[in-house]
């Protein structure tokens, strides 16, 4: 009796001498995992990292010589526009990736292990924004490659830009992954990708399109975030409504994202 009693004050004691991992299981470690993981899909690198400089040599190369009113190039217009896109197709990408890791019961495993939900809302956010960064990265790259040059500033402006912006689109990415069904999120989401783009005006410029669509494109996620990005290079200051543009749709798609994880993990 007393070494059965000896045995669970030992287990106990031990039980209580554990602590809860620091910022809730969020590390270096599991970040560069989680990273290295989506890394090795190719698919997802295909469009994160080729597809946007393909559109870039299609369609910003035709435009060499070509001047905005400030005297920069054109093609420093469409390849700020098109890392825009790049980040947003890579964070969304990445964010969305939830929705396999539920079909696939992940969710329930992790439920079983130290790490709570928040750090690793946040792992999935922060492998978000390192891919968004990648994109903006290469796309810059291949800008250079191809001859475009622009004054520094704008360089480091409308690439922190591109890349902090697109964390709307890491928030879109989990909202949706919580919302829709595996086996559809990834058909959803590149379609739906391209014809945010367009009507944001990431591959037109909105004083080309009908009046209506410059209306409707001012309420669309990515309006802001390219307005912002290209900021620097037309020399227009910053667009308070651009900003509470992007504010606005990093909220709703944040706390709807939050909503569905919430209801998600109380499921499990």
């Amino acid at each position: 009796m007393t070494a059965t009693t000896s045995s669970d004050t030992a287990t106990a004691s031990r039980l209580a001498d554990r602590r809860p991992p620091a910022l809730g299981g969020f590390s270096a470690g599991v970040l560069a995992i989680e990273i290295r993981r989506v890394l090795r899909n190719r698919r997802t690198l295909m469009f994160i990292l080729v597809m946007p400089a393909v559109f870039f040599l299609l369609f910003g190369l035709p435009s060499r010589g070509d001047k905005l009113d400030n005297g920069l190039p054109v093609t420093g217009w469409i390849m700020i526009s098109l890392a825009v896109y790049a980040a947003m197709v890579a964070t969304t990408s990445a964010g969305a990736a939830v929705a396999t890791e539920r079909a696939l019961g992940w969710s329930r495993q992790l439920r079983l292990t130290p790490l709570r939900p928040a750090a690793y809302v946040a792992t999935k956010v922060a492998t978000a924004m390192v891919l968004g960064l990648l994109g903006v990265l290469v796309e810059f790259a291949v800008g250079v490659a191809s001859g475009v040059r622009l004054p520094a500033h704008v360089w480091l402006e409308s690439g922190l830009t591109a890349w902090i912006g697109s964390l709307v689109f890491a928030a879109f990415g989990l909202f949706v992954g919580y919302l829709a069904p595996a086996e559809n999120v990834m058909q959803f989401m590149g379609p739906a990708l391209a014809i945010l783009a367009m009507l944001g005006g990431l591959f037109v410029p909105l004083d080309l399109l009908p009046d209506v669509m410059q209306q409707i494109a001012k309420f669309t996620p990515v309006y802001g975030v390219g307005q912002l990005a290209r900021a620097p290079l037309t020399g227009t200051g910053v667009d308070w409504a651009a900003v509470g543009n992007v504010a606005a749709w990093t909220a709703f798609f944040g706390l709807g994202a939050a909503r569905l994880f919430r209801r998600d993990t109380t499921r499990v």
